[in-house]
């Protein structure tokens, strides 16, 4: 038989089977009136829409459930009051924490009636300056604070003032911003290896940064018909890209690392890749255990797949680019790597700029086109801006740009040259103490710690009490101090070295005596099934920050410097 006849008749069985359904069909609807077809299509149409809405959305069906479980649960009367009741506690304990004052302190509730000289204003200020605990300048503080240095901080005192006023939203008015903001960008163009088709805006920090590439990614989706639109990033990726999918109604998909090396597993997100996918997600380095995503092979399956990928270098970006410069090496993280289309950056870490300037950079225009917002029908005349804000402070620009110009490339290279090595230092002799380990291996300014044999808590209330003040991390428990210019200075590292050996050995000398303190509540906050219960106690942190009320019970939980205990 050949080709055409076998094709008839497979034609010819085909019909046959259709014309069976069919009159199988009629056959079951003869008894059937004709509105009782139309309704039963009706109700199965809207059962199958509703159906389609109830599974398919944003959070998973699995999440949704545990949520309504555990709101069920504490509705149950006894249950609920018992929860509520160590609620109110746990954010009566986090007021008083956090609204101490001094003695004879008190808050500005209203504006006083006479204004204020030049001189009792400046007095007032050294009076809120006092409020300071943290000695920062000597290094006890990770990450926060990236230098400090006095001779910069007077420079940008100086420019912030001369643009104090302006605005770039005014390009007319304030021409000499606008170019700042150009040549910004096109430095740090330059630096993460951009083409002459390069280019970026500069934003108020990383968070907008990230939201900027999300954004314009998400509008470059929808162009194309995507309507779920999708996020791949590894589960250490900052959290911006959880508030991103927020705001622009995405779905971020979090990959596994690598529990070895705390990498991201590319064949995990190769995996994950769906009609959906509208970017892929790297850090250079992440945050948690400052350790490089393996950008060149996430690349790759952006190439092949035809997606855009995101490195975010918000962290150490301004250490990395200059990495190779000073000595260090590191597999290719920028422009350089074929498939990487934007890079954020912040200047306001590692740039030493002050804060509230960062950069967000795209290989090609294409890219920053979709980031742009513009209304053309708007009464009050055509409104165009390039990120998020509307006015921006001028003075920030100006300052990030003095900062720039007055480090040159000669200062940033000595600036990583110290951190780089410092951290190294760190590093090592970490892993040379029983009982802790550094996880993965950090190639930048980021050390991580953790420990098997021990709750790591207890050693980051151990070296609190003996003034620094760590970043405390989930999933898993661990401690890392982000290294700046500050540990750099004569003896610092060497004293933090010496303080968690010290510490180690207290604490193994009764490894399973349980956390006590702040490592408690964090230790614990992982443990809570019911994470609107986390949410609920994060929203009264933030509401404390804004509060102007002294905490009725705040006197008994001082000592003599008004600082809670």
């Amino acid at each position: 038989m050949d080709y055409w006849s076998a094709l008839e008749v497979y034609q010819e069985m085909l019909l046959i089977y259709v014309e069976e359904v069919r009159r199988q069909v009629n056959s079951g609807c003869s008894h059937l009136e004709p509105w009782q077809i139309i309704g039963a299509t009706f109700i199965t149409t809207i059962g199958a829409v509703w159906a389609k809405g109830f599974l398919f959305q944003q959070e998973s069906l699995t999440s949704r459930i545990k949520k309504q479980c555990f709101r069920l649960i504490r509705k149950i009367p006894f249950v609920g009051g018992t929860i509520q009741t160590q609620l109110d506690k746990a954010l009566d304990d986090m007021s008083v924490s956090l609204c101490t004052l001094k003695d004879g302190m008190s808050y500005m509730q209203q504006l006083p009636t006479q204004g204020l000289s030049q001189n009792q204003v400046l007095d007032k200020i050294k009076e809120y300056q006092t409020l300071n605990e943290v000695q920062w300048e000597k290094g006890c503080v990770s990450g926060a604070v990236y230098w400090g240095d006095e001779t910069l901080t007077k420079l940008l005192v100086q420019v912030y003032g001369d643009f104090a006023w302006s605005n770039p939203l005014h390009p007319d008015i304030f021409p000499g911003v606008r170019k700042m903001e150009a040549e910004v960008v096109r430095m740090s163009c330059s630096l993460f290896h951009g083409g002459p088709n390069s280019c970026g805006t500069v934003t108020s920090g990383g968070t907008e940064s990230i939201l900027m590439a999300c954004k314009a990614y998400r509008e470059m989706a929808y162009e194309r018909g995507v309507k779920y639109p999708e996020i791949l990033a590894p589960v250490s990726v900052h959290a911006a890209f959880d508030k991103a999918a927020h705001y622009f109604g995405m779905k971020l998909v979090h990959i596994p690392l690598d529990e070895k090396t705390m990498k991201v597993n590319v064949k995990a997100m190769k995996r994950a890749i769906s009609k959906n996918t509208v970017m892929l997600v790297c850090s250079a380095p992440q945050f948690p255990h400052g350790i490089m995503d393996p950008i060149e092979e996430v690349a790759e399956l952006a190439e092949r797949y035809n997606l855009p990928l995101h490195v975010d270098a918000c962290l150490g970006g301004y250490l990395i680019v200059f990495m190779e410069k000073a000595g260090f090496s590191l597999a290719p993280f920028d422009f350089r790597v074929k498939g990487v289309t934007s890079i954020s950056a912040d200047t306001h870490k590692y740039g030493y700029a002050p804060k509230g300037s960062s950069v967000i950079l795209y290989s090609d225009k294409k890219y920053r086109q979709h980031q742009y917002f513009v209304a053309p029908d708007w009464q009050g005349g055509i409104y165009a801006s390039p990120s998020i804000a509307g006015s921006r402070p001028g003075g920030i620009i100006a300052a990030c740009w003095a900062t720039m110009m007055h480090m040159g490339q000669s200062g940033y290279i000595d600036a990583t040259k110290k951190i780089i090595t410092t951290a190294s230092k760190i590093k090592n002799e970490v892993r040379k103490i029983e009982a802790v380990f550094v996880f993965g291996d950090p190639e930048v300014s980021v050390v991580a710690i953790g420990s098997h044999v021990f709750d790591i808590f207890r050693l980051s209330n151990a070296l609190t009490t003996k003034g620094w003040n760590l970043n405390t991390l989930q999933y898993p428990s661990s401690i890392h101090i982000c290294c700046t210019v500050l540990h750099t200075q004569p003896g610092v590292a060497d004293r933090f070295i010496q303080d968690v050996k010290d510490a180690v050995a207290v604490i193994m000398k009764n490894p399973d005596e349980k956390t006590t303190g702040m490592g408690a509540i964090y230790g614990m906050a992982q443990s809570i099934p019911d994470r609107s219960m986390v949410t609920e106690i994060s929203r009264g942190f933030l509401d404390c920050l804004y509060s102007t009320e002294v905490p009725k019970t705040s006197t008994s939980h001082m000592n003599g410097n008004g600082k809670a205990h």
